[in-house]
């Protein structure tokens, strides 16, 4: 699984970090940060929802 992100699009609104703390993170600065950009299969569930709630529709996830 491979995650990307439009940053043109992305408004570090953290509602992907509180679904997959593990892979997204909004830092001090207010920018989003991936910090697994190939997570494992067993984070699958929580980045889909991720990016199901990003209200932007700034992430995707491919295999």
């Amino acid at each position: 699984m491979k995650i990307n992100v439009d940053f043109d699009k992305c408004k570090s609104n953290a509602l992907c970090m509180a679904e997959a703390p593990e892979v997204f993170e909004v830092r001090e600065d207010n920018f989003l940060y991936i910090l697994q950009e190939n997570p494992p299969e067993e984070l699958r569930a929580q980045v889909e929802e991720a990016a199901r709630v990003c209200p932007t529709r700034a992430i995707t996830v491919t295999d």
